[in-house]
C-alpha cells in the first residue's frame, strides 16, 4: 500500500546522528560511519538519505557544498518501532517517557505522509461518490450497521462480553441478552446514542472545544456511576509506567491545547489521529477516555463529510498497543497504520 518504511540500523544510526547534531551534511555522517565501522560507502550513505528523506524522516535545506539533513517534523513522532520486539520488554523495564510531555503539541505535526494523504482522501472520494448514487433507506440501513458495529467494537475493547449479534438484539429491539450485566447494555446503547447525536450534530464538531469534548464523554458514560467531569485526581493505567497529569487545571490547559492545535489543521484525518490520541494521553476522565477519543474521532470524520469508522474488523489487543506507543514513546506510527488499514476497511465494506 505505501512505500516501505522499515528502516535498517544504519538509518536508524543516522537518525540518532542528525538529531545529536542537529543539522550534518554528507560528509560529517559519512565520517561518523567510517569511525564507528569503516564499512560504509559514500553510495550506500547516499542511498539511505534518499530513502530517509523519502519517507519525510528527514528533510534538506541548502545546496551544493552547504547541503545539509534536519530531522523533520514528523520524525521522531511518525518512525517505525518494531512493535513486537518492544512489548517483549516488560513494562517497567521498557525506557519510556513516564510523566506528560508538554512539548507535544509542538511535536505532533505533519504526521501524515503527502502519500498517505493520497491514499485517504481517494478513499474518501470513493465513499462520497457511493453515498451520492445510493438511496436515503440504504444509506439509512448502512449507518444503523455501522452504528451496531461500532457500538460492540468499542465496547468489546472495553472489555465488554456482549457478542454482535447480542448487540444487534439490543440496539434493534432493546432486548437484553442473558447472563450479561446492565452496565454492559448501557454502554452500548450510550455508543448509539452518541454516534446519532454526532450525526444529527455535524457542524458542531468542525472545530474542537473542552465543553464538546465533556459532552461527548457525557453522552458515553451516562448512567454508568461514572463521574461526567474532568477528573481532580490521579489515574494509573494498565500495564504502563506512564503517569497522565494529576492536576485538574493542567488537565484543562491540556485539553484547550488539543482544541487549539486539532483546529488548526487542515486536513481532517490529520485532525481525527491528533484528537484520538491526545484524548487518549491526557486521561481527563475518571474513565471513558478511549471510548471518548474514539467517538471525537468519529465527530471530526462525520463533520468534514468523512466515513466514521467501525474498528469492526481491528484486533483489541493490538489497538492498545498502539495507544501504549503512543503513551510510553509519543510515537504514532503503529496507531497511524492501524488508523489507514480501518478506514480502508470501512469504505470497501459499507455503504
Amino acid at each position: 500500500m505505501f512505500k516501505d518504511i522499515r528502516l535498517n540500523k544504519r538509518q536508524d544510526q543516522i537518525l540518532d546522528f542528525v538529531a545529536q547534531n542537529g543539522t550534518s551534511s554528507v560528509s560529517r555522517i559519512f565520517e561518523f560511519f567510517q569511525r564507528i565501522e569503516n564499512t560504509s560507502a559514500k553510495i550506500t550513505i547516499n542511498r539511505d538519505l534518499r530513502k530517509l528523506v523519502d519517507l519525510e524522516l528527514l528533510v534538506m535545506k541548502g545546496a551544493g557544498r552547504a547541503l545539509v539533513y534536519e530531522l523533520s517534523p514528523q520524525s521522531l513522532v511518525s518512525k517505525e518501532i518494531d512493535v513486537e520486539e518492544y512489548f517483549k520488554i516488560e513494562p517497567d523495564k521498557r525506557e519510556i517517557k513516564k510523566s506528560f510531555n508538554f512539548n507535544v503539541f509542538d511535536e505532533l505535526r505533519g504526521i501524515l505522509t503527502n502519500e498517505e494523504k493520497v491514499f485517504l482522501n481517494n478513499l474518501n472520494r470513493s465513499y462520497q461518490s457511493k453515498i451520492k448514487k445510493l438511496p436515503p433507506e440504504i444509506i439509512k440501513k448502512e449507518f444503523e450497521r455501522l452504528t451496531i458495529e461500532l457500538s460492540w467494537k468499542s465496547s468489546k475493547i472495553e472489555g465488554n462480553t456482549y457478542s454482535l449479534l447480542e448487540t444487534e438484539q439490543l440496539i434493534k429491539e432493546n432486548h437484553e441478552a442473558k447472563n450479561h450485566s446492565k452496565e454492559e447494555a448501557i454502554m452500548i446503547l450510550n455508543h448509539k446514542k452518541t454516534l446519532d447525536y454526532l450525526r444529527n450534530n455535524l457542524t458542531e464538531f468542525k472545530e474542537i472545544s473542552l465543553k464538546k469534548i465533556v459532552e461527548v464523554h457525557s453522552l458515553l458514560v451516562g448512567d454508568l456511576n461514572i463521574s461526567k467531569n474532568v477528573r481532580k485526581i490521579l489515574v494509573r493505567i494498565t500495564g504502563t509506567a506512564y503517569t497522565p497529569l494529576d492536576n485538574k487545571f493542567q488537565i484543562n490547559e491540556a485539553l484547550e491545547a488539543t482544541a487549539v492545535l486539532v483546529n488548526k489543521e487542515k486536513n481532517p484525518f490529520t485532525k481525527a489521529i491528533m484528537l484520538m490520541l491526545l484524548i487518549a494521553y491526557i486521561q481527563p476522565f475518571i474513565d471513558g477516555n478511549k471510548r471518548t477519543s474514539r467517538l471525537m474521532g468519529n465527530a471530526i470524520l462525520l463533520a468534514h463529510d468523512c466515513c466514521p469508522l467501525s474498528y469492526r474488523s481491528i484486533d483489541e489487543l493490538e489497538y492498545k498497543k498502539a495507544v501504549l506507543l503512543f503513551y510510553e514513546q509519543n510515537n504514532i506510527s503503529y496507531f497511524k497504520k492501524l488508523f489507514l488499514n480501518q478506514y480502508k476497511f470501512v469504505v470497501e465494506n459499507y455503504f
